[in-house]
C-alpha cells in the first residue's frame, strides 16, 4: 500500500533515476557519439567530464540562488531544466556545441539532489531520515543497473540522439509525479528565524564538521571511482572476461551500489552515523586490497565487483544524514555540496587510477589507489568523530516539516 509519503519518495526516486541515467548515458555510447561527430573516443570522453564539472559548479550556485524558493516548485524547475538540457543535447550539430550543452545540462543536477534530500528528510520522522533519503538515491544507483545498460543497448541499435530524448521523457514523467505527489512546504514568514536565508545557509560552513564530511565524501568516493572508471579493462585484461561479459558485470556493480545504499541507510537510522561510516569505509579498504590480489580470478572478481561498491556505498546515506544534521536549520546548500563532492570524487579517482595504469603498474593497480584513498577517508572520518563533541551542542527545539527536531548550533 502506497501512503502519500511513499508515493512522494517514489516520485523523487524516478526523478533521480532519470538524472542518473542522463549523467552516465554517454559511458556506453562514446564510440557511437565519436563516430557520428567525427572525433576520437578520448575526445568524446570529455562529454562526461563536462557534465561532472557542471554538477560541481551548479550545485552550490543554483542552491544559493534559490534558497528562498518554495521547495516543490524548485524541484519541478530543476528537473524541467535537466530534461530540456538532455533534449537540446540530442539536437546539437557538432562536438563543441554538444560539449557546451552537456556542461549546462549538469548545472541543475547537484542542486536537485540537495533539495530532494532535504525534502525526503522532512517527510518522515527523524529516526527514518536516512532510509527516506536512500529511497531517493536508489533511483541513482538503479540507473547504473537498468538505465545505463538499457540506453546503451537502445543507442547501439538506433541512435544516441534518440537515447537523450528518451532520458528527457523519463525526467518529464518525474516532473508530473512531483506535481501530483510531492506535498507543498508550509509557507514561512520571511521575518521568521526559521525562514531560509542565504546568509544562514553559508553560516553552516563555519562548522568544520561540514567540511570534514565533504572531505570524507570526496576522498572516500574517490576510492570507488578509482576502480569503477577502469573496471572494463580490469575485467577483460586481468580477470580474463570476454567483452560481452562487461554489461552483466556492470549490472552486478550497480546492484552492489543499490543494496549498499539501502542497507547503509537502515544501519544509520538504527545506530549512530559515525560508526557506520567507520565500518563501511574500513570494510571497503579491505575489499579493495583483496580485489588487487584476486582480480586475476574470474569467480573472485565477480564476487568482489559486487562487494566493493556495496561496502563503499553503505557510508553515503550516513554521510548525507550527518551533513544535514550538522547544518541545523540551514541544510539546503550543505546537502547540495555533498553531490558536488561526489563529482569531484569521480574526477579525482579516475585521474589517480589512470596515473598508476600509465606508470605501468597494470589495470588492477587502481585498486591500490582505492586502498590509499579509503585509508585517508577513514582517517578523516575518525578525526571528525573525535572532534564532533567539541563542536556541537543542542540548544533548542524547532519544527521541521511539521515534526519536532533538535537544531544543532556550532561553535
Amino acid at each position: 500500500m502506497f501512503t502519500p509519503v511513499r508515493r512522494a519518495l517514489l516520485v523523487l526516486a524516478i526523478c533521480s533515476f532519470g538524472l542518473g541515467t542522463g549523467e552516465f548515458v554517454a559511458l556506453g555510447l562514446l564510440p557511437d557519439i565519436a563516430a557520428d561527430l567525427d572525433v576520437s573516443v578520448p575526445q568524446a570522453g570529455n562529454l562526461i567530464s563536462a557534465y561532472a564539472i557542471g554538477v560541481v559548479v551548479g550545485a552550490p550556485l543554483l542552491t544559493a540562488a534559490s534558497v528562498r524558493f518554495p521547495r516543490k516548485g524548485l524541484l519541478v524547475s530543476l528537473v524541467v531544466a535537466l530534461a530540456l538540457g538532455n533534449l537540446l543535447s540530442a539536437f546539437m550539430p557538432d562536438f563543441w556545441s554538444l560539449l557546451a550543452m552537456r556542461f549546462l545540462s549538469g548545472l541543475p543536477h547537484g542542486a536537485f539532489f540537495g533539495v530532494a534530500a532535504v525534502q525526503a528528510a522532512n517527510l518522515v520522522a527523524q529516526n527514518r531520515r536516512s532510509q527516506a533519503m536512500a529511497i531517493v538515491f536508489a533511483g541513482l544507483t538503479i540507473a547504473n543497473v537498468v538505465g545505463v545498460p538499457m540506453t546503451t543497448y537502445i543507442g547501439q541499435n538506433t541512435s544516441w540522439r534518440l537515447v537523450l530524448a528518451l532520458v528527457a521523457v523519463v525526467e518529464l514523467i518525474g516532473v508530473l509525479g512531483v506535481l501530483a505527489a510531492v506535498p507543498r512546504s508550509e509557507r514561512i514568514d520571511p521575518r521568521s528565524p526559521d525562514a531560509p536565508h542565504l546568509r544562514k545557509e553559508l553560516s553552516a560552513f563555519k562548522n568544520k564538521q561540514i567540511w570534514l564530511s565533504l572531505g570524507v565524501a570526496t576522498i572516500g568516493g574517490g576510492a570507488t571511482f578509482a576502480t569503477f572508471s577502469y573496471i572494463a579493462p580490469m575485467m577483460t585484461e586481468v580477470a580474463g572476461y570476454a567483452e560481452s561479459s562487461i554489461t552483466p558485470l556492470l549490472v552486478l556493480f550497480g546492484l552492489g551500489m543499490t543494496f549498499g545504499n539501502l542497507i547503509g541507510a537502515r544501519l544509520s537510522d538504527r545506530y549512530d552515523s559515525t560508526p557506520v561510516i567507520y565500518s563501511a569505509m574500513a570494510a571497503n579498504v579491505v575489499v579493495a586490497g583483496v580485489f588487487y590480489f584476486a582480480s586475476g580470478n574470474k569467480i573472485a572478481s565477480a564476487v568482489l565487483i559486487f562487494l566493493f561498491p556495496f561496502c563503499n556505498t553503505m557510508a553515503f546515506p550516513a554521510l548525507q544524514n550527518r551533513i544535514i544534521s550538522m547544518a541545523g536549520g540551514a541544510p539546503n546548500l550543505a546537502a547540495a555540496s555533498m553531490h558536488a563532492a561526489f563529482n569531484i570524487a569521480n574526477s579525482l579517482g579516475a585521474w589517480l587510477g589512470g596515473l598508476t595504469i600509465a606508470a605501468g603498474y597494470g589495470y588492477n593497480s587502481p585498486n591500490l589507489v582505492a586502498v590509499g584513498l579509503g585509508l585517508l577517508g577513514v582517517m578523516i572520518a575518525v578525526y571528525a568523530g573525535q572532534t564532533q563533541g567539541s563542536s556541537v551542542r543542542v540548544v533548542r527545539t524547532t519544527t521541521i516539516g511539521g515534526r519536532s527536531a533538535e537544531e544543532a548550533l556550532h561553535r
